[in-house]
């Protein structure tokens, strides 16, 4: 039975997905209430969160102790590191990211946003949207999350009210059309009492719609993931065995778009080879198709140079390559960017030199107003820079893979990773 359960386990679809708010709109509470009423909490976590409530002296737990583990975060009441929790029901999986809502924390908030499904943006019912709403909304844009739902909390302390809800609606609409954003969802809800997070409010008769943690486990995501272009970064080599009853050689890494199948023609850049897939290999045996995200062995017919950092693809929907490229950039480091400056550029598996040539402009992320004069880009900073790569670089757009569209520039001195890029 234990096998089974195992099984099914491993089988259930992963979502991902980050919160987003401004100090105090309940994002730790919010993700507190979703472990607490959906049975994720253990007896142990819970008895520590009530004694770290008591100290607090207001009579109540606090459900957002669950995720602000750090003691600096528990003094000060917000979050400052990005926490991971991870929560399972029986239809999904589910990876949380609770990241920072203070813009000098922009760069936590880009890390843990970087690999969501969803984002959920939290508006205080109080205050609507407001200028953090925007950032929040943007960077959610930039990093093209897929799927928004945006969170309308502390509904019990407007009273419930429905014309309350709809405005901040409306409001959030008008945002949403400067933005690159598809799939918005609007929920109006309390994460301190948990009306509409797992079980339906009784106090919102006139909301409809589902409830929070519906919309996690249903919303369609299997699309999210480019399933037309096949990319295949090679990860590492598995070499032949030194005897004479094995001739393995293999090519393990994850899929990071469309699907591969046995007797499939491929091509190996940056040599431009072809040979034919011979088998697709996983610890349990041999798969007839594999496909994105999967992590996967192949072993081709013929036996060509193939190393780390090489990219096996089928001739339908070939990447871009060049040296000069345009991306987004999201800077990490308390030392500012070097214009003609040399950085480690790591793409996928492969990683090359590249320097920056150009600075295009730099954003104010609270009012989405481009800065084309301002050339020094320092930590938290967002800005469009080209950079040119000592190599040929074998990429997508952003907008067309978040995987092989995305980068990370190293500092070659202290090996510290500096910023996030997304290719343009």
């Amino acid at each position: 039975m234990s096998e089974e359960y195992n099984k099914g386990y491993l089988d259930m679809e992963l979502l991902r997905f980050t919160t987003a708010g401004s100090v105090d709109d309940g994002k730790s509470t919010l993700i507190g209430r979703l472990l607490y009423d959906s049975k994720a909490i253990f007896e142990d976590q819970m008895e520590s969160i009530e004694r770290a409530s008591l100290k607090t002296g207001d009579g109540e737990v606090n459900l957002a102790l669950l995720t602000d583990g750090l003691r600096a975060e528990r003094e000060q009441g917000i979050t400052i590191d990005v926490a991971y929790r991870y929560f399972a029901t029986p239809k999904r999986k589910f990876i949380i990211a609770d990241t920072p809502g203070h813009v000098q924390y922009t760069r936590n908030m880009v890390t843990g946003a970087s690999t969501a499904n969803v984002a959920l943006v939290l508006i205080d019912a109080r205050n609507g949207v407001i200028e953090q709403t925007l950032r929040h909304a943007f960077i959610a844009s930039l990093l093209q999350i897929p799927h928004i739902i945006v969170c309308i909390n502390k509904m019990d302390l407007v009273e419930f009210k429905e014309e309350t809800f709809e405005g901040i609606k409306s409001d959030f609409d008008r945002i949403a059309t400067k933005l690159d954003v598809h799939d918005i969802r609007f929920v109006p809800i309390s994460a301190k009492l948990g009306d509409n997070v797992v079980d339906r409010s009784k106090n919102m008769n006139w909301y409809d719609g589902p409830t929070l943690l519906y919309l996690l486990e249903n919303i369609h995501i299997a699309s999210d993931i480019n399933h037309n272009d096949t990319r295949f970064p090679v990860q590492y080599v598995i070499r032949p065995m030194k005897d004479e009853f094995h001739d393995y050689r293999g090519y393990a890494g994850r899929i990071e778009g469309g699907v591969f199948k046995v007797g499939d023609k491929v091509k190996v850049l940056p040599s431009g080879l072809t040979t034919k897939i011979k088998s697709i290999d996983v610890f349990e045996g041999n798969l007839e198709e594999a496909f994105a995200p999967q992590s996967v062995a192949l072993s081709l017919e013929d036996d060509i140079d193939i190393s780390r950092g090489n990219l096996i693809i089928k001739d339908n929907g070939l990447p871009r390559s060049g040296q000069d490229i345009d991306m987004m950039i999201c800077w990490f480091h308390e030392k500012p960017m070097v214009l003609g400056g040399k950085y480690i550029l790591k793409h996928t598996t492969n990683d090359m030199r590249c320097v920056v040539r150009d600075v295009k402009y730099k954003i104010d992320v609270n009012t989405l107003e481009h800065n084309n004069e301002e050339k020094r880009i320092g930590i938290n900073d967002i800005a469009k820079i080209t950079i040119k790569t000592t190599k040929p670089l074998f990429y997508d757009t952003y907008n067309t893979n978040r995987k092989t569209g995305s980068v990370i520039l190293i500092d070659e001195a202290t090996n510290n990773t500096v910023a996030a890029g997304m290719i343009v």
